[in-house]
């Protein structure tokens, strides 16, 4: 027999709810992504990579993208202000602290990377290492 207010029932009710909230694919964002922000394509470009991720209504100031190796790492923060007094009656625009790595499968030359951010695509030309790119040897 359940009692009214039996915070034992409560709390496996909320935890149900929650399994069948994370078991959905309601957070997911299409046929091939999972779900993880910001999203991205990397495409190969010669023997270079370009890296497109979305990241509208961040600002520049709070993107931070570090590099070492194969390893892309992307971080920030993303914010939505809502006016002073405003009572909110539907939240569907995310917020907070995001962070995302991605490993390639060559490493990339450091020195020769270059970001650009407009409109809210986030573009990173990211140039294959010299000891990385295939060489022909003539034979002789």
């Amino acid at each position: 027999m359940v009692r009214l207010g039996d915070p034992f029932e409560a709390l496996l009710g909320f935890q149900q709810a929650l399994d069948s909230f994370r078991s959905s694919n309601w957070l997911s964002s299409g046929l091939s992504g999972d779900g993880s922000f910001p999203p991205m394509n990397i495409f190969k470009k010669g023997d270079d990579f370009i890296l497109i991720a979305e990241v509208p209504g961040i600002s520049k100031s709070d993107l931070n993208v570090q590099i070492k190796g194969r390893t892309i790492h992307l971080s920030g923060t993303k914010s939505v202000a809502y006016p002073d007094n405003a009572s909110l009656h539907r939240r569907e625009r995310l917020q907070g602290h995001f962070d995302r790595a991605i490993t390639l499968p060559v490493e990339i030359a450091g020195d020769g990377i270059k970001a650009e951010c407009r409109d809210g695509i986030l573009a990173l030309y990211l140039p294959r290492a010299e000891h990385e790119k295939p060489r022909s040897i003539q034979v002789t």
